[in-house]
């Protein structure tokens, strides 16, 4: 027998498990799924595991686990709660610098009560997604679902696209989401947005995230939305996201600067499991 002892968190309705793994190699696919399942297991959307740091200066590494057994490269609701989650279980303060699997980034608690963290510099060159294209473009079109979608594409530590529509009560986010996220010209899927513009510094959201399917949150799609507003001019300043689980702050000051993105992280429970 194994033992776990595991914190319950959301960031927006964005749910975790966040723990340090039990066993050296754990977990397998199989064992995120039994967990992962919201009638027999503890539910969650992403299992996030708190590891010893890589590099030098850093205070500790993770792991992102999708509730369908995946990996992950980076989860921005996921990076706050484990910025909350080492103040408050290993009492860090400060700037606290973490090492993803996406690369290194930092964050802090605010003192409104929020947690910001730098999720570094969007990137947009194909191979970087990855997205199969034949050149970098603002925009791409491609034929899913029976019809030609068009939407912008990038990573923030994973990949995404980005698709501009007149409202997100309308969205086919549950048709089109799993559509394009298992698009061939996506070799390791993608995460799906559907952004609508309410105003230069304003944009309601919806995310069919990889691997899990619709989120009520994702930090880094609304990282992503925001980065291809402002990147398009659509947007301006600093960018207030509502998805449904609430409303993140974002902000970009341009190709090759980071993005800041601050919100809530929420420690729900304490837990033990014996696996």
């Amino acid at each position: 027998m194994t033992d776990l002892h595991f914190t319950k968190m959301h960031g927006l309705g964005n749910d975790f498990l966040v723990a340090a793994p039990p066993t050296p190699g754990w977990p397998d696919a199989d064992t995120v799924r039994r967990l992962a399942d919201r009638r027999t297991g503890v539910g969650f959307d992403q299992l996030l595991l708190v590891e010893r740091p890589r590099n030098a200066g850093s205070h500790a590494a993770y792991r992102i686990f999708n509730a369908d057994g995946s990996t992950a490269g980076q989860c921005g609701n996921g990076a706050r709660c484990i910025v909350r989650w080492l103040a408050v279980h290993r009492g860090l303060a400060g700037t606290i610098v973490l090492d993803s699997p996406a690369g290194t980034l930092s964050g802090r608690d605010l003192d409104d009560g929020d947690v910001e963290v730098d999720m570094g510099a969007p990137r947009f060159a194909p191979a970087d997604i990855p997205l199969r294209a034949s050149a970098e473009s603002a925009t791409y079109t491609r034929h899913v679902d029976g019809r030609e979608v068009r939407f912008a594409a990038l990573s923030m530590g994973n990949p995404h696209a980005v698709i501009e529509i007149d409202s997100v009560a309308t969205a086919p986010v549950g048709i089109l989401g799993p559509a394009l996220e298992h698009h061939p010209d996506f070799p390791e899927r993608v995460n799906v947005g559907f952004m609508q513009v309410v105003s230069p510094g304003e944009i309601r959201l919806r995310v069919h995230e990889r691997g899990v399917g619709e989120t009520r949150a994702c930090g880094t799609g609304a990282c992503a939305a925001a980065v291809t507003g402002l990147r398009a001019g659509r947007l301006s300043g600093n960018v207030a996201v509502a998805l449904p689980g609430g409303t993140l702050a974002v902000r970009w000051a341009g190709p090759g600067h980071p993005v800041w993105m601050s919100g809530e992280a929420v420690l729900v429970y304490e837990g033990h499991l014996r696996l």
